[in-house]
Order: C-alpha cells, then structure tokens, then sequence
C-alpha cells in the first residue's frame, strides 16, 4: 500500500515542477496613501522604505468634519518616530475620512498614540471606527489597550475589501459618555492583490472542509505575523505591502524551542503563480524552525506554540513552508501532523510534495472558531508523522500568520477593551526592547484595538504582557519570600560559582536556559538554573517553581538553596544530584545497571514526593510533567522530584479537574488530559504508570525504530502483559532478580495506572502502598519463585485517601506502620 501512495506522490511532483521556474519578481505597483493626521507638511521616512507621509491639515483627504489638529504634549522616549505619532486629528462628533481608491482589497493600518493632547484627557479617548459598513472598533480606549500591551504606541493592521470607488473611514466618539472624544494619529491605505481566495480547510469539531472559501468582501484583523525561526522583517524588507514580520521565539511553548536554521547557499527560493513573490518575503522562506537531529527527541515533544486569542469568532491560520536544506530534496524524507487546538488538520504533511521540491514556497489556509468564555490560547504544535515512517522524524515551519475574521453574517470585526491587570506598572517610558530596538511601531498583529481590536489587543498580546507582568510581580512577590526562606546570592557570586558560566560546566539545557554544577561556601556543589534573557515561557515556569519550592519541603523533593535576582538576572541555586536524572540509568548511557531493589526504591521514593504533593497540602498540586528525567537521584539514589515550571495547584475543591491548555511530554500524556484537556492528579498517576514500565523493560516510552506494535511502550507492555509474556521484554539485567509475587503486583500497578480512563486508576495513594508491598515481598522471598508469607488480595484503587490497605499482612502489618496515614510523607 506504501508504493502506489509513493508514487502519487512522485507523480503529482512532477507535475507541480512541470509548471515551470519561479513566479516572476515583479513588485506590484501599490497605490499607497500615508496620512500624519494632524501635520501639515510632508515627512520622508527613511525607516520605511523612503516613503512620504503627506499631512492632513492641506490635504485632499481632510475629514467632513474638520476635527482639531493637535500636537502631543509629551514625547515618549520609546516612541519608533516622531511621524506620525506625535500630531493627531481629534474629533468631538461624527467624522469621515473619504478616500478615493480603486475597488479591490487592501490593508489599512491605524496609528494611535494615547497621550495628553491640549486639554484631552488620555482617558476620556473613547470611540469607534468603521470602514464603509465594517465595525472595526467599538467603546475603543486606546490608552488602556496600549497599558494592558504595555507599549506606548499602537499599529492595528486590517484587511479591508471596497466594492465602490471611495474608502469612507468614520470616527465616531461614544455617546454615552460625554467627554469621549476620538482620535487618530496616522493612517495607512496599501492596495494588495486578493491574498485570501485560495481554497481553505474549514476545520468544524471533528469535520474538515477542504474546500473552503472565504467570502470575497470579508474583512481580517492581522492578529499575528511570525517570520518563523528568522530574525524579525521590518515593513520595508516586506515584498511590497509593508508588513512587519515578528520573531516567534516569545511565543514557543515550553523548553521545546527546535532549531533554527537559513538556507543552504546553493538554494534558490522559488515562488509560482499559485504562490507569488508577495506571499511573503524572501527572508521567511529562507529562514526556518525544525525540532532538530535526534528524532528520538523530537518524538518526545511537540513544537509548539500558544497564540491567546479572542473567543466569538473565527481564525484564519496561515502556513507558510518551504524545504531549504539538503539532504531533504525527496518525499516522505520528512513528514509531520499539524495540530491547532489538540485537532488534527494535517496529518502526513510533506513540504517537498506539497511545494514541488526543495527550495518551493508553498502556503496551507485553516479556519477555526474560537469558541469558550472571555479569552482563550490557540494551541498551534507539529509532531513528527510515525506512520508513514518517514527518513526523518521532524517537523519544520517557515512562517505563521493569524487573522481575525469579520463574523459571518454580520459587519462586525470588533471585540472588547482589555481589563487593566493589577499588577500594570504603567510607567509610560516603558516598552519591549524590540520596539526599542527598531523605529518600526508595533503592529496590529500584536495587538489589536478596541472593541474588537482591544478584546484582541488584550488576547493578541497577551503573552507579550504576560512576560512584563511576571518580570515586574515576580520579584515583589516570589523572591521577596525567598529573601525569609532562602539565600539570596550576588551575581557575581554565581559567576565565581559557574566559572563565569563556563560551557563546559552545563548540566542540563531547557527552554528556560541552562543548568550548571557550581561550587558555593567552601566547596559545596550545586545545580544552578540560570533563565535566559527574553525566555517568555521560561520565565512562568520560573515563577511557578519558585513558588512551589518555598511553599513545599520534602525529603524526595528537590531543594531549593537560594536566588539570585540581580542585574535582571533570574537564577535558582538547587541540591547537586551527583546521580543525575533516573532514565540515565535506564537506557542509553555508560552508567552501571540499576539493580531491581534500586529501581523499587527509586519508585517508592518518587511515589512519596508526588503523593506529598497531591496530599500534603491544601490544594494540591499536579506535577503535569512526570518522566524518567524529572527524578534526579541524590548520591544515595534517593529519588527526589524535580522541574515544577508545568505544576499546577488543584484550585477548586469541589472539582476533579482543572480545565487548561495541555502541556507535558510525549508519550506520557493522560489521554483525557491530551483529548479533554481535563487536568486531574490521575493525570500525574497515568505518567507515573509509564515511568513503571520505563523502569522494568529499560527503554524509551516511544521508539519508531521499533516495529509499529511496539514503538509505544505503554502499549507494547500492555499487550504483552495481556498474553502472558511480559517478562520477555523486561530489561535482561534484571530478569533473574524480580520474584515473581513482586513482578505480579508491580506489573498490574503499571496497568492501572496507564488504564483509559482516569476513574479506572489507583491514587497515588494506592501506587505508594502497592509499591511497599512489592518491595517488601522482593525482600520476603529468599530465592525467586518461593512463597512468600504475605497475601496479597488485591490492588487497591480507591478515588479516595484511605484510612486502611486492602492488604493482607497477617503477623508483619507493622512494616506498613505509616500507611495508615495517607497525608503526604
């Protein structure tokens, strides 16, 4: 069945390069209108592309009603320009632009600086704005949008269709407020071809269309614009329509940032008539984000990224790949699924048949609706394809664009303004280095305004605020307790510690940094996590396991020694576990073999740290990341649980589940968890079953080396398990060890806790006391295969903490002494 789909494939590849050399580069001859609302002369922008700004004092597009012409009383040292933001057309009534324009569709982008402007107050700018029919805005409040984003200007980028011969742009202040006024600083008209008529794949709950159209005359708010795996693309490097192309680093979830990569110098990117050179620039298909060499690796994460968005309406997704390194010039060379929302919408991608070879541009449209309450994160992840085995399990992105799309059936394009978080430091001089670093003004992909926009602004920018307000909280909150709890450490102390953060030194490497061995108070060695600056996500995590390590001491949890937080540095100093992590003693590695009684206590010690965890405290907490790796061994194989950046506390009592976005690693996700996003401390249990069988058959949780049956190790053991011969897939070092009472308990505990459904799996509760008595009958048992004095009855899987075992012990019941108390231990 694989060759005739190879050669459809080989086929439909030969035609696509049949159609001939790359599309002609010819730019497209815009008619572009830039408008410094509120000027009166012309100003030359070098910054984007040389082009002039024309003021509206004199011009020919002067509003019906004239408005004010007014000058800003304050100049924000952050501001990209000075044009067009520091002049702005006020308006206290009802007033239209009206530009005359060639029908078709363009982009038009609103400026906006909220400052004090004369005797406007910033805060009473409240107003809507429609392009012909479209609400684009609605009650917007640019000053607030701008507070909760924390930039100090504003860019709202739109896609807008005109069907008559004049673009009318109203502004109108709310009425029911009375001193509302609105305003704008700078307008911008770009006419583009029609970019969004291709066939789209309109993904409806478990149906995909795949032949979709949008309507013609739709209109879009760019959301967002990832030059994936490149360097940020100002408007005057786009390929014509002056769009701003971001870096997608922030926006990675978790440590699985891939890597990046440009174009072999003997690549030529090629565009085509179905893909022209205006898609996107040259630099985004030149440029890309992989998950990397080691398929093993990649086949044990998602890349992955997390987009907040408004709920109420639906998004247009865009794709953009392109092959361009050697040795990947063939098909089912490299295959890959795309998930957006834990949906499948693509499985067996495969850029060269898609594109037509290496070098190929190529694009992919999905519309999805954003459905739940207020706000929610668009999931966007890639995972390497497995069933179609291909050479290399990896996937690859180029460039990513989000749209907003007006609501079908309606005129309506417009959402909510944000809330004002509490913690907003809202010092005006305040803004990201990246827009420091550029005099480009930030786009509306990021940010999106009013009403619509400013719901979007919110959501859109969500995870941009989210990065200042945790750099500008976590010190006043987390770090001001670690200064009772903990050591606070000098930077200069951590750079003696490190060897100035010698390379040789690293430990461990994450999307939060690295992890070096250092050497404090006379030569004590630690493990120090250092945060990379501009680690979005890297820095909630920080934050979360600050939080947990200051709240939470236990034997068989790592512990935390100090901090450092100066220099906007933010480091951990942690327990050295000269033992490493517990897979390096698995598999793939020089160290000796553990014994079976080693691995048991190993076990034993982990269940404890995550029943303290689930118990010991007043919530709870879910671990959300429990794997062979996150177990670190102290120098007495003491298993002590590590990495709570993914840990989640049980917020509401009355509810088994947390609902949130799906984080973790492969191969041990809860499916319910994964499928339902229902997050339970049964999730932990389902994780912790795989690591059970990690520890007895001593090989990785996926491995498509493997024959298909066998490439899951949850699966392959519980097939196994089903027929009787599980044993023979143990790993040899420790077959002739395990008794076989021992073998049996620990086997069907594995099973357990890797059942379906959460309901049908033991407590953590359960797996530690099941765990002693496996222990205790490996000890009881002088040779394998004797009868032990114990009787085991069963498993226990009670929901519930018990206040009894269901095992039987006869004369030695005071060994599980402390089992009767189920609080954590």
């Amino acid at each position: 069945m694989a060759f005739p789909i190879l050669l459809v494939k080989l086929t439909l590849l030969a035609l696509l390069l049949s159609l001939g050399l790359a599309a002609d580069n010819a730019s497209m001859d815009s008619c572009i209108i830039l408008l410094n609302c509120g000027g009166s002369n012309q100003y030359d922008d070098d910054d984007s592309g040389g082009r002039t700004w024309d003021g509206d004092t004199t011009s020919k597009f002067t509003p019906s009603v004239g408005g004010v012409a007014a000058s800003a009383t304050y100049r924000d040292p952050s501001l990209p320009s000075m044009v067009p933001y520091m002049t702005a057309r006020i308006f206290t009534s009802n007033s239209t632009y009206s530009f005359p324009i060639t029908p078709g569709r363009m982009f038009l982008r609103l400026y906006f600086y909220p400052a004090a402007y004369g005797n406007y107050a910033v805060s009473d700018a409240s107003f809507a704005v429609t392009a012909g029919n479209l609400v684009l805005l609605n009650s917007f409040n640019a000053s607030q949008a701008a507070m909760a984003t924390n930039y100090v200007c504003l860019v709202l980028e739109f896609s807008v269709y005109v069907s008559s011969s004049s673009l009318d742009l109203t502004f109108a202040p709310s009425a029911y407020l009375n001193s509302s006024y609105a305003f704008v600083n700078g307008i911008e008209i770009v006419h583009t071809p029609d970019m969004f008529i291709a066939d789209t794949r309109f993904v409806n709950g478990d149906h995909i269309d795949y032949a979709f159209q949008l309507p013609a005359d739709i209109g879009l708010q760019t959301m967002y614009r990832f030059n994936v795996g490149g360097q940020a693309i100002s408007p005057k490097d786009d390929s014509g329509f002056y769009r701003s192309w971001d870096d997608d680093s922030p926006y990675i979830f978790g440590a699985g940032y891939g890597v990046t990569y440009s174009r072999d110098s003997s690549v030529t990117i090629m565009y085509t008539p179905a893909v022209p050179n205006y898609t996107a620039p040259f630099d985004v298909y030149g440029t890309a984000r992989s998950m990397g060499p080691d398929a093993q690796i990649n086949l044990n994460y998602n890349l992955t990224w997390i987009l907040p968005v408004d709920v109420g309406f639906s998004y247009l997704i865009r794709f953009h790949f392109c092959e361009i390194q050697y040795p990947i010039t063939m098909v089912n060379q490299r295959t890959f699924n795309i998930y957006i929302n834990n949906q499948t919408v693509e499985q067996d991608m495969d850029v060269i048949f898609r594109s037509g070879g290496i070098g190929r541009a190529a694009y992919m449209d999905y519309v999805i609706m954003a459905s739940g309450s207020d706000q929610v994160d668009m999931w966007i992840a890639l995972q390497p394809d497995i069933a179609t085995k291909p050479q290399f399990y990896d996937a690859i992105l180029n460039g990513l664009e989000v749209f907003k799309l007006q609501v079908f059936g309606t005129n309506n394009l417009a959402g909510f303004n944000p809330p004002l978080p509490e913690y907003l430091d809202v010092n005006p001089s305040r803004v990201p280095s990246s827009a420091r670093k550029s005099k480009d003004a930030i786009p509306a992909t990021i940010f999106s305004g009013g009403c619509a926009l400013l719901l979007i602004t919110f959501l859109s920018t969500c995870v941009i605020y989210r990065w200042n307000k945790v750099a500008k909280s976590c010190y006043k909150t987390d770090c001001e307790h670690l200064e009772v709890e903990s050591h606070h450490f000098s930077f200069a102390e951590i750079q003696l510690a490190t060897k100035y953060f010698d390379e040789a030194l690293i430990i461990g490497r994450g999307g939060f940094g690295n992890v070096y061995s250092g050497k404090i108070d006379r030569g004590i060695k630690v493990a120090i996590k250092r945060l990379n600056q501009g680690s979005q996500q890297g820095f909630h995590e920080f934050q979360t396991e600050i939080g947990m390590l200051c709240n939470f001491r236990h034997g068989h949890l790592v512990s935390l020694i100090g901090y450092c937080k100066d220099k906007n540095e933010m480091i951990l100093v942690y327990d050295y576990m000269p033992h490493g992590t517990l897979r390096d003693h698995l598999y793939g590695t020089r160290n000796p073999s553990l014994s079976w009684k080693q691995r048991l206590n190993i076990c034993i010690g982990a269940a404890r740290g995550l029943h303290y965890l689930h118990t010991g405290t007043e919530q709870g907490i879910i671990h959300r990341d429990v794997k062979t790796t996150n177990i670190l061994l102290d120098d007495k194989l003491m298993a002590k649980i590590s990495d709570f950046g993914l840990s989640k506390a049980c917020t509401d009592t009355d509810k088994a589940h947390v609902s949130t976005a799906v984080k973790g690693s492969f191969g041990y996700f809860d499916p319910e968890y994964f499928l339902l996003r229902r997050l339970t401390k049964k999730s932990d249990v389902y994780s912790f079953g795989v690591v059970l069988f990690e520890v007895l058959c001593a090989r990785p949780v996926i491995n498509t080396e493997l024959p298909d049956e066998q490439v899951s190790l949850r699966d392959w053991a519980l097939s196994c398990l089903e027929k009787g011969v599980l044993k023979k897939i143990v790993d040899p070092c420790i077959k002739e060890e395990i008794t076989p009472e021992c073998f049996r308990i620990f086997s069907e505990l594995a099973k357990k806790c890797v059942a379906d459904r959460s309901i049908d799996r033991p407590s953590m509760d359960d797996v530690l006391q099941n765990l002693e008595v496996a222990l205790t009958l490996q000890d009881n048992s002088s040779c394998p295969g004797e009868p032990s004095s114990l009787q085991i009855i069963g498993l226990v899987h009670s929901d519930k903490a018990s206040t009894h075992s269901v095992i039987s012990i006869g004369a030695q019941e005071e060994i599980f002494s402390d089992i009767m108390h189920p609080k954590g231990r």
